[in-house]
């Protein structure tokens, strides 16, 4: 098979460029006759379904972290790294059930939005500053560098070029508004899983080919007997991913943090359900489980094939970084490299998909954050409906560029594309979740809470990377560390992510009791149960998900 993408792969890709592009621009012209409105342009208010809420969650949640870093970990670790996504699916039911209701009976736009509702201005702006960062800085840089590192690998274009190429894909999609993005997104997911499953079909047929059995589902058992170590979900200690999968920390620990903090606290994910109905979102919610539930099959099976390939002899020179030692997130283009013509094409479009939704999303999210907090509270508080907009679409380019420039300067590729997104946000998401949860269910939660939990989130997360060097005590009641490439021991990021929490929820209860004013808090928000009632059909297809989990987690423990 020839290297690089082919006339008909190029035709393939075209193809869905202007399906995408086309479908977009029809959706914009559609609603360009009315007047501008900066709750349409960044929430499209009340016209996404629950079927273009699910598949835009996803779309801009799997991106280039995921294909190209997730998979690397399912090289390096297996099947583990699923927990990701599959807490994911379970996570999604608790903030469709019990978050969505509060945002949405408080017409809630953006998560800064809340904490001015429910603390004050101050918290408010602080979190907002700490988003735009860490948005910008960590997340949209890792995506644009992670798939641009992809896409040149698989066809040899420069990277530089393809960095740009995304990015201004991206804008094209993302000035349209959320409404665009949004059904966009449905249409990108097509893709994506569509690519992504003839990408797995590709890896467990060459596994079958190299151990000379016959078709997908016996190469998959080949897998399974050749590297059964790498189809567990619960690491032992002594395993040497320990530190990025701390045992039963997944299941009880750090891992519900990063997931209700991600799916349940985060802009760039639930704008998408905060222009909807109570039903619609959570329907949009529980469809976006279901898909959770499918990723792993298309982004972890390939990395763990191409592993079982590489220990007989495959792919030797193919996946040596440029320090000449073995870089997991070359297994999924190295793959993709082997496709046959248009089959090529196809995965390339679903990789490409991923990406641009994903830069999209977060674009728009920064867009949001910065003209409703920021520019509209701070710089022109009296501006109009067109300038909000207009400011919204100028800070989608500029993130973008500033994402592009700095992004080669981060070291994103040392550490590991997934992990890196998911050590840098750790710091900051402690915190973040203690002042949501409080918020929203203790009414003495208070300002004061907030923004020690806010700011002592990151001061903490720091003082426990270090405490073991400090104090010499490396395994304790509380916490277990391991000794990382440089002899030092660390607590895994998970276990610090959730003594950080413990911590700043400690702090929130402390300053909230010792405060009198709190006993009656005018800012508490009102809650009843019936706010928490579901109907029939979201309540079985809850049970469906959780019933699915309980299962792999039995079979895969």
């Amino acid at each position: 098979m020839q290297k690089g993408l082919q006339t008909l792969d190029y035709l393939v890709f075209f193809f869905y460029f202007i399906l995408v592009a086309g479908y977009g621009y029809w959706i914009y012209q559609k609603k360009k006759s009315k007047e501008a409105s900066s709750t349409d342009f960044f929430l499209a208010e009340g016209s996404l379904t629950w079927w273009a809420i699910g598949a835009s969650m996803i779309a801009s949640n799997i991106s280039a972290e995921q294909f190209i870093g997730m998979a690397g970990n399912g090289f390096k670790m297996g099947l583990a790294i699923s927990a990701y996504e599959w807490m994911a699916a379970a996570t999604l039911i608790i903030v469709a059930v019990f978050f969505m209701p509060i945002y949405l009976k408080n017409k809630i736009f953006t998560m800064p939005q809340f904490l001015k509702q429910r603390y004050n201005s101050t918290v408010s702006t602080i979190m907002a500053i700490f988003w735009l960062i860490l948005y910008v800085v960590v997340n949209l840089t890792s995506i644009l560098y992670l798939g641009a590192l992809a896409i040149t690998t698989i066809s040899g274009i420069d990277f530089t070029v393809c960095m740009w190429a995304l990015a201004f894909f991206a804008v094209v999609i993302t000035l349209g508004g959320m409404k665009v993005i949004g059904f966009t997104d449905v249409i990108q997911v097509f893709f994506l899983i569509l690519g992504g499953l003839c990408t797995t079909y590709l890896a467990l047929t060459l596994v079958s080919e190299k151990f000379g059995v016959d078709g997908a589902m016996a190469g998959l058992s080949e897998m399974f007997t050749r590297s059964n170590d790498h189809f567990h979900m619960i690491l032992k200690k002594d395993n040497p991913n320990f530190a990025s999968l701390p045992g039963l920390a997944v299941l009880l620990g750090g891992m519900w943090i990063v997931n209700l903090n991600y799916w349940g606290c985060n802009q760039y994910i639930t704008q998408r359900a905060l222009g909807a109905s109570l039903p619609v979102a959570r329907e949009g919610l529980l469809f976006a489980g279901f898909l959770k539930l499918l990723m792993p099959i298309i982004v972890v099976i390939p990395g763990i094939a191409a592993y079982v390939l590489y220990q007989n002899g495959m792919f030797q020179q193919e996946m040596l970084g440029s320090d000449g030692t073995v870089n997991a997130d070359h297994a999924y283009p190295v793959l993709l490299d082997l496709l046959p013509k248009g089959l090529k094409g196809l995965s390339f479009a679903a990789l490409t998909a991923a990406i641009v939704a994903s830069l999209a999303g977060k674009a728009n999210s920064i867009s949001t954050i910065f003209t409703l907090d920021i520019y509209k509270k701070f710089i022109k508080k009296d501006a109009t409906e067109q300038e909000l907009v207009t400011t919204g679409r100028i800070v989608i380019v500029v993130a973008m560029v500033i994402a592009i420039f700095i992004s080669p300067f981060l070291g994103i590729d040392k550490k590991g594309g997934f992990d890196f997104i998911q050590e840098m946000t750790g710091y900051v998401s402690p915190g973040i979740f203690a002042v949501f949860l409080l918020g929203f269910f203790w009414k003495r939660a208070n300002s004061a809470g907030a923004m020690a939990a806010t700011i002592g989130s990151v001061v903490i997360s720091l003082i426990l990377k270090e405490l073991p060097e400090w104090t010499g005590m490396y395994d304790t009641v509380i916490y277990s560390t391991f000794v990382d490439g440089e002899g030092k021991h660390l607590i895994p990021f998970l276990d610090r992510m959730a003594l950080t929490f413990l911590v700043c929820v400690l702090m929130m209860v402390i300053l909230g009791v010792t405060d009198p004013s709190t006993k009656e808090n005018p800012k508490a928000l009102a809650i009843d149960a019936s706010m928490f009632k579901t109907n029939t059909a979201f309540a079985i297809g809850s049970g469906v998900i959780i019933a699915l989990l309980v299962a792999l987690y039995g079979i895969f423990w």
